[in-house]
C-alpha cells in the first residue's frame, strides 16, 4: 500500500501518528500542488491519500484520473473541497477524522485583540528599536456582531461577553429563541452590519453564504469597525473588502482565511496597513493535529482490515 500525506506544511505529520503500524510506503508532501494536473501527476500511483482539511481540492475531474486511489482520508468532519459523490462513483472510500472547535474559536480572539491593540505593528516597532506609535481601542462596552451563531459563534459570544461586550447575531435561520441560551440578541442582517464594532464571521461556506459579505454590507459598517474572518475566505467578496480597506470604509480587517490559499505573494491584502493577516492557522495546534493524524492512521488500518470507519456520505 502506498500512502500520500498531503500539504504537511510544517513537516510534522509523521510525528503525530503511529504510521509505522500500517506497514506501508509513505510519502509526505510539504508543498501545495500547482494545479489539478499537478495533483493527478503526483498522486496517480497512490492507494491512499490523507488530505489536510481543504488545502488540496478533489473535484470530479481529479478523482476520475486517479485510478489507483482507494481511500481518501480528510482531516476534520467535513471537506467542501472533496466531491464525495464522484469519489463514490470511482470506488473511493472517503473517511473523516475527529475535530475540536476550540483552536479556531481561540484564534478568533487572538486576531481581535491583535487588531484592537495594534500588536503586529507595535511588535515590529519594538524589534526595530522603536516605542509607542499607535493608539489602540478597548472592547468593553463595544458591540460584537456575529455572522452565525453555531458552535463557534456561540463560543465567540461567550468570550465577548467576558470582555463586557454587547453581543448580537444574525444568520438566515436564527431566531431569538435560539439566541437566548447564549445571551445574544438576534437582529436583522442590516442591523448586524450597522451596529457591530467588531463583526466576526462564523458561517459554513455554501451556496447561500458565498459572497454574503459584499460591497453593500461593508459600506453599511461603521468606519471604526473591525471585520474578522476565521471561517472561509469566499464568504467575503475579497475584491470589495480590499476596496473598502483602501478607502477606509472600515477601520481594519483581521483575516485567517482567503479565496486562494496559500495567499499569493503579490496579493493586495499583503500591502495594506489596516489588516492583520495570519496564514489559516486557526486550527493548526498540537492538540488538533494529534486528533487528525491519530484518526487518519485508524481510518487506514480499518480500511486495510476491510471495515472502513468514519465514512463520509
Amino acid at each position: 500500500m502506498k500512502i500520500a500525506i498531503l500539504d504537511d506544511y510544517q513537516d510534522v505529520a509523521l510525528g503525530f501518528g503511529d504510521w509505522d503500524s500500517l506497514g506501508a510506503e509513505i510519502e509526505v508532501f510539504t508543498k501545495p500542488f500547482a494545479d489539478p494536473a499537478d495533483v493527478v501527476g503526483r498522486l496517480r500511483d497512490f492507494d491512499v491519500v490523507v488530505a489536510m482539511r481543504e488545502r488540496t481540492r478533489f473535484p470530479a475531474e481529479v478523482l476520475d484520473r486517479l485510478p489507483a486511489l482507494k481511500l481518501l482520508v480528510s482531516t476534520g468532519h467535513r471537506n467542501a473541497a472533496i466531491d464525495v459523490a464522484a469519489a463514490r462513483r470511482n470506488g473511493v472510500v472517503v473517511s473523516s477524522t475527529g475535530y475540536i472547535a476550540a483552536p479556531a474559536a481561540e484564534h478568533t480572539w487572538a486576531l481581535i485583540l491583535a487588531a484592537a491593540r495594534n500588536v503586529p505593528v507595535e511588535s515590529r516597532n519594538m524589534r526595530d528599536g522603536g516605542w509607542q506609535t499607535t493608539v489602540g481601542t478597548i472592547l468593553s462596552g463595544k458591540t460584537l456582531g456575529l455572522l452565525g451563531l453555531g458552535r463557534l459563534g456561540a463560543g465567540a459570544a461567550k468570550v465577548g461577553q467576558a470582555f463586557g461586550m454587547e453581543t448580537i447575531a444574525w444568520s438566515p435561520n436564527l431566531t431569538q429563541e435560539k439566541a437566548d441560551p447564549h445571551g445574544v440578541t438576534a437582529v436583522s442582517k442590516d442591523e448586524l452590519f450597522a451596529r457591530a464594532d467588531v463583526l466576526s464571521i462564523h458561517l459554513v461556506l455554501g451556496d447561500r453564504s458565498r459572497g454574503l459579505v459584499g460591497a453593500s454590507e461593508l459600506a453599511a459598517m461603521k468606519p471604526t469597525a473591525m471585520l474578522v474572518n476565521t471561517s472561509r475566505g469566499p464568504i467575503v467578496d475579497e475584491a470589495a473588502l480590499v476596496d473598502a480597506l483602501r478607502r477606509k470604509e472600515i477601520a481594519v480587517a483581521a483575516l485567517d482565511v482567503y479565496d486562494v490559499e496559500p495567499l499569493p505573494s503579490e496579493h493586495p491584502l499583503r500591502t495594506l496597513d489596516n489588516v492583520v493577516l495570519t496564514p489559516h492557522i486557526g486550527y493548526v495546534t498540537r492538540e488538533a493535529y494529534e486528533i487528525f493524524y491519530r484518526d487518519a492512521v485508524e481510518d487506514i488500518a480499518a480500511f486495510q482490515a476491510g471495515s472502513p470507519i468514519r465514512v463520509m456520505e
